[in-house]
């Protein structure tokens, strides 16, 4: 039987901070992890066109012999992820499977608060589809969710400009905006894999008593609970260890800014769609 990989997927780099995680986790697995940095930032394309671009990516590990693919993107998990399921693997590809990163997330978020407030950082397309508050409150309505987008900060992050002086402006700014008039908030979820890197400068001006919550161990601890409960799936997988990064936008670029966001120096190759 043909043993297969995992894909993980992101519009960019902020998917590798969630593999980074996954890794320890489960590093006997075979993983090819792309990133479609040609077409991103994905956050403020419509529905359609982010279901079209993440649908492009996932067939496409699909067809590289990933039977399980992890959308490492709120704004994919977001706009596509339903509908991919819903729509396109009973349809076309009913052996496959495709997980997000909101789900996982909404699960456990009841463990991280006490005053049942929670805030959360994210693109403008992951706030504006409002998914966080709709998962959430599936599972826990008496949480309240209280959201704020931070279009600066991918662009800090990805111009490796995120821990300088400049970026103190955009951090407090955004904070000062979740925080105002909101009284109770004690924990706040970087509902953006990329926010990851930006938790020293948000660890500076967080007022005492709120813990930040980060997806990438969340999401490994859920993919590892899923494949111990799915063995039909599990056994499909190949135990190589192998990490392969493919990236539709410019190699060396991908490898010298996916380095900071993987902690490990990483070689790419470049396809097209």
């Amino acid at each position: 039987m043909r043993k297969n990989s995992i894909g993980i997927f992101d519009s960019g780099y902020g998917g590798l901070t969630v593999f980074k995680s996954i890794i320890p986790e489960m590093p006997e697995y075979d993983y090819i992890y792309f990133g479609d940095n040609a077409r991103a930032p994905y956050g403020d394309h419509s529905f359609e066109t982010v279901y079209r671009y993440t649908l492009d990516c996932v067939e496409w590990l699909f067809a590289q012999g990933c039977s399980l693919v992890i959308l490492a993107c709120n704004t994919a998990s977001a706009k596509a992820l339903r509908s991919i399921q819903q729509n396109v693997l009973p349809n076309k590809y009913p052996n496959h499977r495709v997980l997000g990163v909101i789900r996982p997330t909404a699960e456990v978020i009841n463990q991280y608060t006490k005053s049942n407030k929670v805030g959360v950082f994210g693109t403008r397309g992951t706030v504006k589809s409002a998914s966080y508050q709709l998962e959430i409150n599936k599972l826990y309505p008496e949480i309240e969710v209280l959201q704020q987008s931070c279009p600066m900060w991918v662009p800090l992050i990805e111009n490796n400009e995120h821990l300088n002086p400049g970026a103190d402006y955009f951090v407090q700014t955004y904070l000062n905006k979740l925080l105002q008039n909101k009284a109770g908030i004690d924990c706040i979820l970087l509902a953006c894999t990329h926010y990851p890197l930006i938790i020293p400068k948000l660890e500076a001006y967080l007022p005492g008593g709120i813990t930040l919550l980060s997806q990438g161990d969340i999401v490994a601890k859920s993919l590892k609970d899923y494949l111990s409960r799915h063995p039909e799936i599990e056994s499909g997988l190949r135990r190589s260890a192998g990490q392969r990064f493919v990236t539709s936008g410019d190699a060396a670029v991908f490898d010298t800014l996916g380095s900071l966001f993987f902690g490990a120096p990483i070689q790419s190759e470049v396809i097209s769609l």
